[in-house]
């Protein structure tokens, strides 16, 4: 067989298959995605034959069975779980004995009393981390799971390929849900998920800060260029906002106070939601960032967004900014700067001005408890403003 010709159910995507499968109709509702997709992790088109060949088989027996039998399957960390509790939020707790909760209900249990009003991500979130245990270790009573389950669940996401991040935010997720779970059901339970040891720094690269030299030609090149995305970088460069944060403001979330300076006022909004709650705040406006601003405001357009080109959907379109943007300044910086190394820069650049790390804390949304944001509750703009101004 041809290496270039996809097998059925295959797709190629930088020369490795993948799987993919459409769930059929009739069975959706037992699903979060329509389609089940993953790495074959093989560059062989025969590899990739046999085992999408294995997989789709294992999924039409799954299908056939799937009201009378649970069985071990590509993609079932996509399934809902409990998807009654997501139709009907408010509807009573089903009769759940404490003594025989399986994980897949205690996600139910869950979703249902802290899942109201979270976005999607969050359920999702709940949903395929639990899944993931569900695969390796099978649907069993909370009480028991044990050590060994959590020490083959582990390597299960190690075997996946995920970044040592990627499993510490996993195991987090499952940690919540079953310590609710339990708690909810009078479950007196010393968790299995807790303190299984992995490399966290395993897959994980380093973010670098942007240097001084590389930042003033970066910033130089934004003044010349003179456009909306180059706007764009200048404000994430001189303030430390996370791209999603600057390219989903809208124009009303710059405010010129009666001094004639100019701040920025990072919240939430329904196309665009903040990373933590502690990310709401005011951010003074110095340097690049005020003049980026300046030509912001000057602008004469019919959009309410600073960036109508990052906002034409529901949602902003960070990834697309972060795509174009990284790859202009990659011209610029040293090898593993990205758009987030503004971000390290400025932190490092207010340390260098011994700035109290509270106030660090304030500036980039960093801290999520103790010291409030925002005018009059925290440190107020002028103290922010101060030490913006000694780094710009």
């Amino acid at each position: 067989m041809s290496e270039t010709i996809s097998p059925a159910f295959t797709f190629v995507k930088d020369g490795v298959f993948y799987f993919s499968r459409r769930i059929p109709k009739d069975l959706k509702k037992h699903y979060t995605s329509p389609r089940i997709a993953y790495s074959l992790r093989t560059r062989s088109a025969r590899i990739a034959e046999a085992r999408a060949r294995r997989a789709a088989d294992q999924l039409d027996e799954y299908w056939y069975h799937l009201r009378s039998k649970d069985v071990e399957l590509p993609g079932k960390h996509m399934l809902r779980m409990q998807s009654e509790g997501r139709v009907a939020v408010s509807a009573a707790a089903p009769e759940i004995s404490s003594s025989s909760v399986l994980l897949s209900e205690a996600v139910g249990i869950y979703l249902r009393l802290k899942g109201q009003g979270r976005p999607e991500t969050f359920h999702r979130a709940a949903e395929r981390s639990c899944g993931y245990v569900i695969d390796a270790c099978g649907d069993k009573q909370l009480d028991a799971f044990t050590k060994a389950d959590a020490n083959k669940f582990r390597d299960a996401l190690i075997e996946r390929g995920l970044a040592g991040s990627s499993i510490t935010r996993i195991f987090g997720t499952v940690r919540a849900v079953t310590n609710f779970a339990a708690s909810e059901l009078g479950l007196t339970l010393t968790n299995p998920f807790n303190g299984v040891y992995y490399d966290r720094e395993a897959g994980v690269s380093d973010r670098n800060p942007i240097p001084a030299d590389a930042l003033k030609v970066v910033q130089g090149q934004c003044r010349q260029l003179d456009d909306d995305m180059r706007w764009l970088v200048a404000l994430v460069s001189d303030t430390g906002m996370r791209l999603a944060e600057a390219a989903g403001m809208a124009r009303q979330d710059i405010e010129r106070r009666s001094d004639g300076s100019l701040v920025a006022w990072v919240r939430p909004h329904p196309w665009r939601r903040l990373k933590t709650k502690g990310s709401e705040r005011v951010v003074p406006l110095e340097g690049q960032a005020k003049w980026a601003a300046e030509r912001l405001l000057s602008e004469v357009v019919e959009s309410d967004f600073l960036f109508p080109r990052y906002n034409r959907k529901p949602q902003t379109n960070a990834n697309a900014a972060s795509a174009a943007l990284n790859k202009w300044i990659k011209q610029m910086t040293p090898e593993g700067c990205t758009m987030h190394s503004f971000r390290h820069s400025m932190r490092d650049r207010l340390r260098a001005v011994e700035c109290p790390s509270d106030i660090v804390d304030q500036i980039g949304g960093w801290q999520t408890d103790g010291v409030g944001h925002g005018y009059g509750s925290g440190y107020p703009v002028e103290v922010l403003q101060k030490w913006m101004k000694a780094v710009t």
